[in-house]
């Protein structure tokens, strides 16, 4: 490759991953689970009447946001004034900023994009009168002819973001209502991820219990009709816990229509360690849902060379933690061995373990009669996409054989 080349010429190049057609180490998307996931979700969604709004930042992709869109995602989640910006310049047309909206950038950004495009929708989380008081002085100042829609977020002793309480939550509801239609409030909103017992039966009962909590509040809210518009909004992450969150959010039966917004955003890539974990889980609760329609499949996978194999029981492989996540350790997955005469990558046996990741090297533990030899390739699983994305400019969309079959730019 003597220069750039356009994204978009890539299929042309008919690169192949097996064939060292790309340099290692190098993040490939495999298209088929991809698309399985995507449809997963659309179809769990559509049995259980929830909609997805799916978090931008796991991946920044607008490629990935244009087939969630397309598999109809409600909105894309965003975190932050860049991702919201990417969003919009990518045409987004309904973003939903699972944070509170702070600071003078964020805020006039807002105004500015809802006063010059009447196609554009856009909902944020509020857990503080202060901040509420801020958005609607600049609204005001700033003659903004639409309202700020908000979710009141509810959370708890210990997390992240939230009212730690009901009472707390609902007096910043009437607070939103008194704003003279600056603001409104949408919904009632709150994250259950960092929730975590002593064993997974314990950590369902604390996230049941907080589903329940978000419903009285929204109940609460509901009867003194501080919800501005329908249908009432019901949110939460919902990555680990889909089938509690969908059906409890789902049974708040309240006087006016409501709709259960999900927001994972994991799910398109999925995982080999920390949401494989999470299926695990799911599988013990609702063991039918995790295998409808072939489940999840980990899509994200990262390829390097072993390039030194210094004792009889440990190799060195050429990734680290520039280039994965590494709340966990990645998975040694597959290997492959060019030039050999194989046909496709071969599975390694679990007794392949990675033990440490350095800076970009990766030490991991063989039995002592492994396959592999220096030069040989490995594919890795990796753990929490959302860590190995932002490593990553351009990941390459392979076929089942590792045919490049399309690239993607992140934007992070």
């Amino acid at each position: 490759m003597s220069g750039p080349i356009p994204i978009e010429d890539v299929e042309a190049k008919r690169w192949n991953l097996l064939r060292e057609d790309l340099p290692l180490p190098v993040a490939v998307l495999r298209d088929k689970a991809v698309r399985d996931n995507s449809a997963w979700m659309r179809s769990f969604l559509g049995d259980a009447g929830a909609v997805l709004s799916p978090h931008g930042k796991t991946t920044m992709c607008p490629a990935l946001f244009d087939l969630q869109l397309a598999d109809g995602a409600w909105a894309i989640t965003v975190s932050t004034l860049h991702q919201i910006q990417v969003a919009r310049s990518f045409g987004v047309k309904r973003i939903f900023l699972a944070n509170q909206l702070i600071g003078r950038q964020a805020i006039d950004y807002v105004i500015g994009e809802l006063r010059a495009d009447s196609s554009f929708e856009f909902l944020f989380l509020a857990d503080s009168q202060e901040n509420v008081r801020a958005i609607a002085d600049t609204a005001r100042k700033a003659g903004s002819n639409r309202p700020l829609q908000v979710l009141v977020e509810l959370g708890y002793p210990g997390g992240r973001t939230g009212c730690r309480s009901r009472d707390e939550a609902l007096d910043l509801a009437r607070y939103i209502e008194s704003t003279e239609g600056l603001l409104v409030l949408r919904g009632i909103e709150g994250f259950e991820g960092l929730l975590k017992g002593a064993d997974n039966g314990a950590t369902l009962k604390l996230v049941e219990n907080f589903v329940g909590q978000m419903v009285s509040l929204a109940r609460l809210c509901d009867a003194e009709n501080l919800f501005a518009a329908d249908p009432i909004i019901l949110s939460a992450g919902g990555s680990a816990f889909y089938d509690v969150v969908v059906e409890g959010l789902g049974a708040a039966a309240l006087s006016r229509p409501s709709m259960v917004l999900v927001r994972s955003g994991c799910y398109i890539t999925h995982d080999s360690v920390l949401y494989a974990k999470a299926v695990d889980a799911l599988r013990e609760r609702n063991p039918e849902l995790p295998n409808a329609r072939g489940g999840l499949t980990p899509a994200l996978e990262v390829w390097a060379y072993v390039q030194s194999c210094p004792e009889t029981e440990k190799l060195i492989a050429g990734l680290g933690k520039r280039d994965v996540s590494y709340d966990d350790q990645p998975v040694a997955l597959t290997w492959f061995r060019p030039g050999s005469g194989m046909e496709k990558p071969q599975k390694l046996s679990p007794d392949h373990t990675v033990t440490r990741l350095n800076d970009q090297h990766c030490h991991m533990a063989i039995p002592a009669g492994s396959p592999l030899k220096v030069g040989d390739m490995v594919g890795f699983g990796i753990s929490h996409p959302c860590l190995t994305f932002d490593k990553w400019r351009v990941l390459h969309v392979v076929d089942e054989n590792y045919q490049v079959i399309s690239s993607v730019r992140t934007y992070f």
